[in-house]
């Protein structure tokens, strides 16, 4: 497994992460414990070494699940999670009828890397994002709270997830940013346009989620493919009858390459994500 470092921070990662939202949230109803824990663990074993979680998958039942499956293996992997949701620690999702809203506040910040640190069964976390931007929380505020964080041994490095340009370089320029992540395949690659130069600028690593297309570029799916109800796809436009019928023509084209190169459509998606920059970094889901 190919090794890159996440922009100009020096945290080396293998080439291709594994991200873990799926096995227990979103994507239909949470996976088999014992066997998502034996997947993580093979994960390690064929040079993976970038873990992605966040505390609101579950919520907190994928940070627990990771936890569990890679505390025996803590030394060899690098471990990134995210706060940014009001999840106090005995927040329970049946209760709710809409998601949990944003929350970002400084001691908020602290409170939920407590909760995470415990769940992931490390002393210290190597990657923290904020999850989403907090319109009501000065993004400098946020910054400073992980800096202290920092400072304390809790945290190696600060990420953010889905920030506009402005946003990051007000972040950055607090507590320096080791890594944005984006979505960023074939199949979507607006960040290319203002994001991505910035990034190059100021040193700072992508971290693409949706490598494949939150599945489509796997070529596993057509006009008649139907989602579960518990997968967040089946409200997705983009996985619409009509517009999985529209896409086609992407699929075929990657199908035709793959048959060429005698591999999958999923690598030769993969396999384009990796040609890029070296600062990019693919980052599965």
């Amino acid at each position: 497994m190919q090794k890159r470092k996440l922009g100009s921070s020096g945290l080396e990662v293998s080439a291709l992460g594994l991200g873990c939202m799926g096995m227990s949230a979103s994507y239909g109803a949470p996976k088999d414990k014992t066997e998502m824990i034996a997947l993580l663990r093979a994960a390690v074993e064929r040079g993976i070494t970038f873990f992605d979680t966040a505390e609101v998958y579950g919520p907190f039942t994928n940070e627990d699940l990771v936890g569990e499956a890679l505390a025996p293996l803590r030394k060899q992997v690098v471990i990134a999670t995210k706060f940014g949701f009001d999840l106090p620690p005995d927040f329970d999702a049946r209760t709710m009828k809409a998601g949990p809203g944003l929350n970002s506040r400084p001691e908020h910040i602290k409170q939920a890397v407590e909760g995470s640190l415990k769940r992931l069964r490390t002393d210290v976390i190597d990657l923290l994002y904020q999850h989403r931007v907090d319109p009501n929380v000065p993004i400098e505020d946020v910054a400073g709270a992980v800096k202290d964080l920092i400072r304390e041994g809790k945290v190696k490095h600060f990420g953010l997830s889905e920030a506009s340009v402005q946003t990051i370089r007000r972040a950055h320029a607090v507590q320096p940013v080791t890594a944005l992540q984006n979505e960023y395949s074939l199949w979507w690659r607006r960040p290319e346009t203002e994001v991505m130069p910035a990034l190059e600028e100021l040193g700072i690593a992508l971290v693409p989620y949706s490598p494949l297309g939150r599945g489509f570029l796997t070529g596993k799916m057509d006009a008649n493919t139907k989602f579960d109800a518990a997968d967040f796809r089946s409200a997705l436009p983009r996985f619409a009858p009509d517009a999985l019928k529209a896409n086609q023509a992407l699929i075929d084209l990657l199908a035709s390459i793959a048959s060429r190169k005698k591999a999958t459509t999923a690598q030769i998606a993969l396999g384009w994500l990796l040609a890029q920059k070296p600062c990019h970094r693919t980052h599965c889901r």
